[in-house]
């Protein structure tokens, strides 16, 4: 599920400076925004999924067609505000990545309201929340439909920042949270660059009793998780990286994947980190491929 999905657009530039008009070359567009990202990568790593969201406008339109051309299997609400448009610019002189995030349209109470109201038409054994809340949108909406999941036995997890990730974390009933490191140390109050301090945060938030499984993925320092069994850190995998964009998405679906097939959660982290590593090696927009995840799993392995 996604409320705040985007047009991803990627491209690159030889240098980017201020006043100046910047040629770019290499464009492409992709449907994008957490859950959209996460149910392309479930998709190719072989699973049943469909992708609900939010859409509306000139720009809603484009992003169906995107979707659409993706085969996933959508259920999008309409609304009456435009989706937003991202873009990656790529700095061919420096490798720098530049991203460009609008804030997205405003929802109103009808159009959330129908969308929470479209979960319970659905069947599905796992519900992943994905992104960030759009404006108009209550921060307790991912815990009305963490509820619509529970009820129905399906198992939650949860990809989001700020006041919408602590106050349904604080609820309970999470399976799986994925947060970066930065969105863990704003849930934690403190800074956790240190591993011993990140380690015990970890474990301080598993003895809450919200969530059963965390994940936090650290970029280039690799990934945490942390459970009743075991609190685990391992090294990222060293590749030739080209953008850095949706590796957490990838994290997730991977890991939400190897969990729905039967995974242990120690190979499911496994799978999320050379998910997250596949899609650093794609360029722009793109995600991870399922060749590149199975080889580098074998790599996590040895």
């Amino acid at each position: 599920m996604t409320l705040n999905p985007a047009i991803d657009g990627a491209c690159a530039a030889q240098e980017v400076r201020h006043t100046h008009k910047i040629r770019t070359t290499n464009e492409r567009y992709d449907a994008g925004g957490g859950g959209i990202n996460v149910g392309r990568v479930i998709q190719r790593l072989g699973g049943d999924v469909i992708a609900v969201y939010l859409a509306g406008g000139a720009t809603g339109t484009v992003l169906n067609s995107l979707v659409d051309q993706y085969a996933l299997p959508r259920l999008c609400i309409d609304i009456e505000d435009h989706t937003r448009i991202s873009l990656a610019v790529h700095e061919a002189s420096t490798g720098r990545e530049y991203r460009f995030v609008p804030e997205g349209p405003h929802i109103a109470e009808t159009e959330w309201q129908t969308c929470l109201n479209a979960l319970e038409s659905l069947d599905f054994d796992w519900l992943v929340l994905s992104g960030s809340l759009p404006r108009g949108v209550p921060e307790d909406f991912y815990i009305w439909a963490g509820d619509v999941a529970r009820s129905r036995g399906a198992r939650v997890v949860l990809d989001t920042s700020g006041p919408a990730l602590a106050r349904t974390l604080a609820s309970g009933g999470i399976f799986l949270v994925k947060p970066s490191l930065g969105e863990f140390e704003q849930l934690m109050g403190t800074p956790l660059r240190d591993p011993d301090t990140l380690m015990a945060a970890a474990r301080s938030l598993m003895a809450r009793g919200q969530t059963t499984h965390l994940a936090v993925t650290m970029g280039h320092d690799g990934a945490l998780l942390a459970n009743a069994d075991e609190v685990l850190r391992l090294p990222a995998i060293a590749v030739a990286a080209q953008s850095a964009v949706g590796a957490g998405d990838s994290f997730v679906g991977a890991m939400t994947h190897a969990l729905a097939t039967g995974h242990s959660a120690h190979n499911a982290f496994r799978y999320g980190l050379a998910a997250g590593t596949a899609a650093v090696m794609t360029p722009g927009n793109d995600l991870c491929h399922r060749d590149d995840v199975e080889q580098l799993f074998a790599r996590s392995t040895q």
